[in-house]
């Protein structure tokens, strides 16, 4: 909401891990410790106890540190998700050619219970790991067949495995080895909430029941329910393929825990609901009931098991930080009360105090986006962990006195009835993240920025928190990716432009991310309604992320004029935010519920925008800068400032108004387009789908 500029995320996971709890009875659980990695037997023999000599053997007999094989990194990396095995071959470090135990990954939530002992301990492959690294090396030279199978079940699994090879496994590693007794105990206990949230968010989804339907012996479709928290297939590609699934006979009907199924089924259900009783609109309920007779339910009466069992988690965590961290315990320990009560504002108050100053870890674990609910009403549970990267200061310092002239800038292209207020939020820190659970693990991308909370008295106050997560997409075969895609749209000229520097995306983010704390945000009346009154939730959350995302662009340029940046810096930072688009264009613009894809969207507006006021142009005939697609875009740097203000003044006046009718009519120019415009947006998907999306999976270094 006030919040998530997302590529989103992951299919995450992580090392180290404990297993899934056990279900909890009444009461408050006992917290369960960190698991410590088992004693699993290194291979003494790899070749006779994996029965894989073809993959293990070379001229001086096998090894139980390498195994050489006859695959590359990319094809071992994807063979492995097929085959449900929760290893990822990080980098082949010294170019042997073959897996070395120091260059192999274990991640969590595949694999329940794994830990990297199971596979890799005391530096050597134990026996499990030679049987699957042989069975990834007979995979590649024997591809999978579907003999046997009924035609329909035979074609799910082919369109499973086409939804899979559409995702690049991407791993963040995080090394805690050298963290104190206390953290790695704290890390531990947090953990292993993340796993409750899991569950938590599966109810939420109408998911969790669905998972036993997995075929046993369908390992790639177990992949795909892990990857994407449910059954439903949702790359570019095969997000509308009816065979597409990861158990058959998929329900029809749309899939959510939070409202009964006979509501689910009424085409328009989430315009009427509140005409009912505001009351079931409350963001922290699951509506329950018949047609005439609903009911809000709070989550911590409707999830009592797993909301007692987090709790419990969470006050342990804190005790176990002991006399350290002050600020994060108390964050802890009003998290824990607002799972048991859902009186969410005093942890609000707590984590609002925390910053890149008086704490090393970043955590946030509490129901917040609404996004991917059919209603984008109700708030959905999340986990986001990970360590505070010092390097936010220096843009806090830079932005800091400037919060209010940004917030007049805006107040002033809104015009009335908008006036400006008295802005006092934080400027975003930033996190290297080592865990995303629940609503923040998605089956492509990660989220990059972030502005909580988004409902009660920190958000109203404009006293939130926004942070900029900067260590996804840095990992080396990210960065050829986008620059492959970019590569195929635009042309020559405006890669010259073109950066594989993270910086400038990051300033965007920061700004994007500073932008919901400007303006008419979510909170913000107008004839008496706040934003998803006046326009739906959906379209309130796109014109939110719109609002923002084109903030950044125009404070960029606002910037420069102020002397904060380099002309040159602006121009970098336009030309990633264009294949920024570009890449959120790629994904469709609904999902196969027809549920609007709210980044989609908002990229769609701004890039046909550009284009009509001629900032980005469409050659045709000119050859885009890998030499080898026909028709490209070239930018236009001189116009950028100009359209992105006309831009920018449309959506602060439409927000600010309260102009549903101008709103609806930024979608049908941009969004639902045809002719010409959609055979950009089809060329768009066709070349930037060549390259698999990030799926980012978790390790974590305890030991």
């Amino acid at each position: 909401m006030t919040s998530s500029r997302s590529l989103r995320s992951v299919v995450g996971t992580l090392l180290l891990v404990a297993p899934a709890l056990a279900a909890c009875g009444g009461g408050s659980p006992p917290a369960v410790e960190p698991t410590v990695p088992g004693d699993a037997t290194p291979a003494k023999n790899a070749a006779a106890d994996a029965g894989a000599t073809d993959a293990t053997s070379d001229a001086k007999g096998p090894s139980t540190d390498m195994v050489k094989v006859d695959v590359t990194r990319a094809d071992f990396n994807r063979l492995a998700a097929e085959l449900a095995f929760p290893l990822f071959w990080s980098e082949d470090t010294n170019k042997n050619g073959a897996v070395d135990a120091a260059e192999l990954a274990v991640y969590w939530g595949l694999e329940p219970g794994t830990t990297t002992a199971t596979y890799v301990d005391r530096g050597a492959f134990t026996t499990r790991a030679l049987g699957a690294i042989a069975r990834v090396q007979k995979r590649s030279q024997e591809p999978l067949t579907q003999a046997g199978l009924a035609p329909k079940e035979s074609a799910r699994r082919q369109a499973v495995l086409k939804e899979l090879a559409q995702g690049r496994v991407t791993l963040v590693a995080t090394d805690l080895s050298k963290a104190t007794t206390e953290e790695k105990r704290f890390v531990g206990l947090v953990l292993q909430a993340a796993e409750l949230i899991e569950k938590l968010y599966a109810k939420q989804q109408g998911t969790l029941a669905l998972a036993a339907k997995v075929p046993a012996d369908d390992s790639a479709s177990k992949t795909l329910f892990f990857r994407g928290q449910g059954p439903k297939c949702e790359a570019p590609l095969t997000q509308n393929d009816a065979s597409c699934s990861a158990i058959p006979d998929l329900p029809k009907a749309k899939l959510s825990g939070l409202y009964p199924e006979a509501l689910l089924a009424e085409p328009k259900f989430c315009e009427s609901l509140s005409k009912k009783d505001k009351a079931l609109a409350d963001p922290f309920t699951v509506v329950t009931g018949g047609k005439d007779a609903l009911e809000a339910v709070p989550y911590h009466v409707a999830y009592r098991q797993e909301t007692m069992a987090i709790a419990a988690q969470l006050r342990a965590a804190a005790d176990a930080l002991g006399g350290t961290e002050p600020a994060l315990k108390a964050y802890l320990q009003a998290a824990a009360r607002a799972f048991t009560d859902d009186k969410w504002w005093p942890a609000d108050e707590a984590w609002a105090k925390m910053d890149a100053k008086n704490s090393r870890f970043y955590l946030r674990i509490a129901p917040d986006e609404v996004y991917a609910e059919p209603c984008s009403t109700k708030a959905l549970f999340h986990v986001s962990f990970g360590l505070i990267n010092k390097g936010s200061l220096e843009w806090q310092a830079k932005l800091d006195p400037l919060k209010k002239d940004m917030e007049k800038a805006l107040a002033e292209l809104a015009g009335p009835p908008y006036k400006a207020r008295d802005v006092s939020f934080k400027l975003p820190d930033f996190v290297d993240i080592a865990l995303n659970a629940g609503d923040s693990r998605n089956p492509f991308g990660a989220t990059i920025g972030q502005s909580l909370p988004n409902f009660g008295p920190v958000a109203n106050e404009g006293r939130g928190r926004t942070v900029a997560m900067t260590n996804f997409y840095t990992d080396p075969d990210s960065v050829a990716s986008l620059r492959e895609q970019a590569e195929s749209m635009l042309c020559k000229e405006a890669m010259t432009k073109y950066t594989a520097s993270p910086a400038p995306q990051l300033m965007s983010t920061v700004l994007h991310e500073a932008a919901h704390n400007l303006g008419p945000a979510h909170q913000y009346k107008v004839n008496g309604k706040i934003d998803r009154e006046a326009f739906g939730g959906p379209l309130a959350s796109t014109l939110e992320e719109l609002k923002a995302q084109t903030a950044a662009l125009y404070f960029t340029d606002w910037l420069v004029d102020k002397k904060q940046i380099s002309k040159n810096d602006a121009e970098l930072a336009h030309v990633r935010d264009i294949v920024w688009g570009l890449g959120h264009i790629s994904r469709g613009m609904y999902d196969e519920d027809k549920h609007p894809k709210n980044y989609s969207q908002l990229a769609a507006i701004q890039v046909g925008w550009l284009l009509k006021d001629g900032a980005v142009a469409w050659k045709a005939d000119e050859t885009a800068a890998n030499g080898k697609d026909k028709g490209c875009l070239a930018v236009s740097l001189d116009k950028f400032p100009a359209s992105v203000k006309s831009l920018m003044t449309r959506v602060a006046q439409i927000k600010g108004k309260g102009d549903k009718a101008g709103a609806d009519a930024l979608v049908r120019e941009f969004v639902d387009v045809t002719g010409d415009k959609k055979k950009l947006h089809d060329t768009v998907m066709e070349r930037w789908n060549r390259q698999p999306k990030a799926s980012f999976v978790y390790s974590v270094k305890l030991d």
